[in-house]
């Protein structure tokens, strides 16, 4: 199904061709086999670099691609339609970027067309086995050693964690509460920094998240991002953008459920008629299109605000939570329109089901994104 896109202008139409052909040529034939095998791909993630896809919403005097997230965030819709795990590690890596770009100091800023051009892979290393929801209780420290701050926690469900160049590590080093996080930016190989096995993930499996131990991990001072205390505000606002491209991921991953389910049902006859034809599959498959729809409105919606400068948290945990509880009912409902044939790996549907779970739970559990629109509408304000 050819998705009708509105963008602000023609370069946007073409980056999203090339972000289509890019989808098409590299990414769609070699989803299956790097799935089968838990493979990262970090030489897809640098051909994506190479095109200048990885750094889209940043300024390009720091080496992004000036885009607004209205667009970036269709970017990531059409990569997670043909791989999730390689769209979820782009928004990840945009995440990863926002520490430095927006809080980062003169000599810190000087790495950003590294970052945002996709030559260094960042990670986002924010929770913990005992804290994931509640993350201004996080436990791993911080404690300055003469030039340096020696780091000792770990973190848990990091994206390739693995095969990052770089690491946003939100620490404590005053007291309790959300005030006493700082956020230290490390690289690859410092010492101390010690990347667990890959876990063994129900999908995503090439994303290969695992649990980073520091173990008096040095970092030189003038790695802290921002002032210290200023860890929490600087992760929570990066989320508020992240949850977009979430969101982002969940739509396209529930377009593309959408598109096969409805070939599907072109194809498979039954008692002489193409299955469409019948009211109980046809009508499954209209009210999947429609909530895709709704879910990528909500999410340009939002993206629209954020370009805008105005208040979007609110709205980016609405997409979040619709976009993600879409993607789950529509790969179920794929599955189902399948049959049998849904659940066996000839079709990508089981692959996009188990896939889709995920997405209710990372950047914050529809729970909590329930929770961030509760308390915004008990506030009477929308941030």
């Amino acid at each position: 199904m050819t998705v009708e896109r509105v963008l602000p202008t023609d370069d946007a139409y073409q980056l999203l061709g090339l972000a289509e052909e890019i989808a098409d040529g590299e990414l769609a034939p070699r989803v299956a086999g790097f799935e089968e095998r838990g493979e990262f791909p970090r030489e897809v993630i640098r051909t994506l670099g190479r095109s200048g896809l990885l750094g889209l919403p940043y300024d390009e005097d720091d080496g992004g691609g000036g885009q607004p997230y209205e667009v970036y965030v269709q970017v990531l819709e059409v990569l997670a339609g043909r791989w999730l795990a390689v769209a979820e590690a782009v928004s990840v890596h945009t995440l990863s970027c926002y520490p430095v770009a927006a809080f980062g100091s003169e000599r810190q800023r000087k790495m950003l067309p590294d970052l945002l051009g996709g030559d260094l892979l960042g990670a986002y290393c924010l929770s913990e086995p005992a804290g994931g929801s509640d993350a201004a209780s996080l436990t791993t420290r911080a404690v300055r050693d003469g030039d340096d701050w020696l780091v000792t926690g770990t973190k848990a469900w990091i994206t390739h964690a693995r095969h990052a160049d770089f690491y946003n590590i939100f620490c404590r080093t005053r007291g309790p509460g959300p005030t006493g996080i700082s956020c230290l930016l490390a690289d690859r190989g410092t010492s101390g920094l010690l990347p667990q096995a890959a876990e063994r993930t129900m999908g995503l499996r090439s994303s290969a998240p695992a649990q980073i131990v520091f173990d008096d991990c040095r970092v030189a001072a003038d790695r802290l991002v921002g002032e210290e205390g200023d860890g929490f505000r600087i992760a929570m606002q990066a989320l508020d953008a992240g949850r977009l491209g979430i969101a982002a991921c969940a739509v396209g991953l529930a377009q593309a459920a959408l598109d096969h389910a409805v070939a599907y049902s072109r194809e498979r006859e039954q008692f002489g008629r193409p299955i469409g034809d019948f009211q109980g599959v046809g009508f499954l498959l209209a009210d999947c299109a429609t909530q895709i729809s709704a879910a990528r409105a909500l999410l340009l919606h939002a993206a629209r605000l954020k370009d805008l400068g105005r208040p979007f948290s609110t709205e980016a945990a609405k997409a979040k939570l619709f976009a993600s509880d879409v993607a789950m009912k529509v790969t179920t409902e794929a599955v189902q329109v399948l049959g049998g044939a849904g659940y066996v790996r000839d079709h990508p549907v089981e692959r996009w089901f188990r896939e889709a779970k995920m997405l209710q739970i990372v950047e914050g559990t529809n729970q909590i994104q329930r929770l961030v629109i509760s308390r915004a509408l008990a506030r009477g304000a929308a941030k």
